[in-house]
């Protein structure tokens, strides 16, 4: 048994070239519109403790990202300007905390930076928890890989962990298309449950294809007229756009649940849906690698695809803050940071 863990140990890798004394980034000179997005070089972040160090390959682009760098989202936790955005990223290791860790220098892995505190990913490199790091799936290219991290968790969250979702349970999910959204569909479905889905009428048959059995064209029927009596709702829109969240309490059986995502809403919506009888909870991811490696697995085994929208460079940052901000992506936004 002794030489069995002695044999699983990794053997450390050759040391990988030396950090250059700078790197690219994107830095958000300060709160406001896109503009303030601008590709500049900064010195490469130290490894410390049980960080992992990633040479960055791709990186995601998520609404929080363009809500962070407006002023609202999280930015309340950035210590000071300028600051290097987002959060979710695939690449290759670097450096690993210590000789016997599972991830060694070379391997190709995907994850989250210190959310919500600590971002880095727009930049060639970036150093993270080594709980929020896992192996990329073998079947996405990194392009594909860095689409996965924060939405994939945000989805698991609040689908799987909060939502229990099984079979025969009737869940709402809003915004299916979107990047939260298409992987809740899937996530729903293949725990059983029964999925409908609103979206665009564009958007139908693809997020029928992910699993969905009915699909709520949102451009031209109000929902709250045709649905009710669902277990559970996920709502990925909240409030801003028709008063979704609100709206979504109607549609709830007595005891049902509305997980509303944009954590703006969240008091107010709570509050409305203990009036009427129901629960609500709002959700902030939880970068894990545990989560990761799982969700990792039904993607190489082909029962979850994550879909990338676009790719821009990472000198067009500001470009694809503006592609998310209009709100009507399929799937996720994606920089492309170097080349393997």
């Amino acid at each position: 048994m002794q030489a069995e863990s002695i044999a699983s140990i990794p053997t450390p890798a050759a040391p990988m070239p030396a950090l250059p004394r700078s790197m690219r980034a994107i830095l958000a000179s300060g709160p406001g519109g896109p503009e303030v997005l601008t590709l500049g070089q900064v010195a490469p972040p130290t490894r410390v403790g049980s960080e992992v160090l990633v040479r960055v390959l791709a990186a995601g682009v998520n609404p929080v990202d363009v809500k962070t760098r407006a002023g609202d989202g999280v930015a309340a936790g950035i210590g000071g300007w300028p600051v290097v955005p987002g959060y979710d990223f695939s690449g290759v290791v670097v450096e690993a905390p210590y000789g016997a860790f599972p991830l060694q220098p070379g391997d190709e892995v995907f994850g989250m930076a210190g959310f919500p505190r600590q971002s880095g990913a727009y930049a060639e490199y970036v150093s993270v928890p080594a709980l929020s790091v896992a192996r990329k799936p073998s079947v996405l290219s990194h392009v594909e890989a860095a689409a996965v991290p924060l939405a994939a968790l945000t989805a698991w969250g609040a689908t799987v962990d909060i939502a229990k979702a099984h079979e025969g349970q009737r869940v709402l999910i809003h915004a299916g298309a979107g990047g939260v959204g298409h992987l809740a569909v899937q996530f729903a479905a293949y725990f059983g449950a029964e999925v409908t889905a609103t979206a665009s009428e564009t958007n139908e048959e693809w997020v029928r294809s992910l699993g969905a059995t009915r699909v709520i064209d949102h451009r031209s029927v109000r929902f709250d007229d045709v649905l009710a009596d669902f277990d559970v709702v996920i709502d990925a829109v909240g409030d801003a756009k028709d008063r979704t969240a609100t709206r979504s309490i109607s549609v709830l059986r007595p005891g049902g649940l509305l997980v509303t995502l944009p954590s703006a809403d969240a008091p107010h919506v709570i509050a409305a849906a203990a009036a009427a009888g129901v629960r609500a909870t709002g959700y902030w991811v939880v970068p894990d690698a545990g989560t990761l490696a799982v969700i990792s697995r039904l993607i190489t085994s082909g029962d979850v695809k994550a879909r990338v929208e676009k790719v821009f460079d990472l000198s067009a940052a500001a470009e694809a803050h503006r592609l998310v901000e209009q709100g009507h992506v399929r799937g996720k936004v994606v920089l492309k940071v170097s080349d393997y």
